[in-house]
């Protein structure tokens, strides 16, 4: 929503009246398209946060 009415500066009925996929393509070309995460990057975030077993 900040993105939107922040951002875009949307009215709340063309906030409301887009789809998920037009926001998403608003804020794709505003910000372009993130990078994939590099399998080191990946391997790294793994070590540092491991999912632990439930109780």
């Amino acid at each position: 929503m900040a993105f939107g009415f922040g951002v875009l500066r949307l009215s709340s009925r063309e906030f409301w009246a887009l789809s998920p996929r037009e926001l998403a393509a608003a804020g794709r070309a505003l910000f372009g398209e993130a990078a994939p995460v590099s399998r080191t990057t990946l391997n790294e975030l793994l070590a540092r946060f491991p999912d632990r077993e439930r109780p």
